[in-house]
């Protein structure tokens, strides 16, 4: 499994001191952050995108490269890129040439995004949000796949002859997750590719989440990628802990009563009642997710929310401290207890490579008549951890 931390960007006022950090400095403290989650032994930095006030992170991929060039083994993702707002052809080129820059250390978390305005900002209408999700990754998916595409749809300009540079690393696309807290067709549209699921489940009651993370497992093998027990699944949470579990409720009550998502609304007690929320000590930090298994089955990748709502950059990093040094590890050995074999690793770049060659491996030579060499080659999802067919009607 996977374990890391994703941040939103938000830029929120420490309600115990009335202090807002700047921009500049809000995001030269998440540099610091991504850094020391690769020291304390995370595996994954993930960053939103977002457009609008309170939050800095409008080019994901810029800073990824940035802490790409200051970590060695650290994942980078984005904890959602926005496809219904950006380019397909765009998102193609910057997160290829992120591949190149970071030797592979890159996935991508496809959404639609939940802030309305955001639409018209960029010419789109959000009562098309389903379509423009469906129509852009389809488009998205061949850029990758396909040296040369002539593409028509509803939403861009047609292409004709046109190469998205530069291309994949190793001919791997980067790894893609399909983010949902709430809709039944992105868990659909991530089974038929036989990509990753991510259930940002942070909001709601685990009953919903089981419900969209049971429809994509089924779909997932349905499509032919394999069993419901081998699709790829992805979970959002949040904790904050102090060795007593009192000091933890007392510290971060402030923060949690003036979060600009959830502040103003149900109690710390009952929020952590009804979410993963979990406010106390490590020990209880580990119980409650080394039990999510039982709730959503054996998954791929934790990540946790720990730098939000005002929180100083002095207490994220010991956050940080007790996630990496106490509860990791931990749950590294609980989760791995009684896996199946089946069940398959979360995906990376060297795997997926390795995965594909073995199937090349399998193939009859392939002729070398044509001077341009041999066309794209159609690899199985289900065993290359969601290396997608490279095929023309996707």
């Amino acid at each position: 499994m996977q374990f890391g931390i994703f941040t939103v960007s938000d830029i929120t006022a420490d309600p115990t001191t009335g202090r807002t950090p700047g921009e500049a400095e809000r995001i030269r403290d998440t540099l610091t952050i991504a850094r020391h989650a690769e020291e304390v032994g995370l595996d994954v930095f993930a960053l939103g995108e977002h457009h609008n006030p309170p939050f800095w992170s409008s080019s994901p991929t810029t800073t990824l490269a940035y802490i790409a060039a200051q970590t060695d083994r650290l994942v980078l993702s984005t904890a959602t890129t926005l496809i219904t707002t950006n380019d397909p052809v765009k998102i193609a080129e910057d997160f290829a040439m992120l591949q190149h820059l970071s030797g592979g250390r890159v996935d991508v978390m496809l959404g639609r995004g939940n802030t309305a305005p955001v639409y018209p900002w960029f010419g789109k209408d959000i009562r098309e949000g389903l379509p423009l999700a469906v129509e852009n990754y389809a488009l998205l998916h061949r850029l990758w796949r396909e040296d040369v595409v002539d593409w028509e749809g509803r939403f861009r300009t047609p292409l004709q002859g046109f190469t998205a540079t530069p291309r994949p690393l190793d001919g791997i696309a980067p790894f893609v997750w399909h983010g949902s807290i709430r809709t039944p067709e992105i868990a659909e549209q991530a089974a038929s590719y036989g990509d990753g699921f991510f259930a940002n489940n942070i909001f709601w009651p685990k009953e919903h989440y089981q419900r969209l993370i049971a429809l994509y497992r089924r779909r997932y093998a349905d499509h032919g990628h394999g069993t419901p027990e081998q699709a790829i699944v992805g979970l959002g949470g949040q904790a904050f802990m102090r060795a007593r579990s009192q000091d933890a409720v007392r510290e971060f009550r402030p923060y949690f009563d003036n979060a600009p998502v959830y502040g103003h609304g149900p109690s710390l007690e009952d929020f952590s009642e009804m979410t993963p929320l979990t406010v106390g000590s490590p020990q209880q930090v580990i119980d409650r997710y080394a039990g999510m298994r039982e709730h959503y089955g054996d998954y791929q990748r934790q990540l946790f929310l720990m730098d939000h709502a005002g929180l100083p950059l002095k207490t994220v990093l010991e956050q940080l401290d007790l996630l990496g040094g106490e509860v990791v590890p931990v749950l590294r050995r609980e989760l791995a207890q009684d896996r199946p074999p089946a069940v398959p690793d979360a995906p990376t770049h060297a795997a997926r490579v390795a995965a594909a060659e073995g199937v090349r491996e399998t193939r009859p030579a392939e002729r070398r008549d044509d001077p341009a060499g041999p066309g794209p080659s159609a690899t199985g999802p289900g065993s290359a951890f969601g290396v997608a067919a490279r095929r023309s009607d996707a």
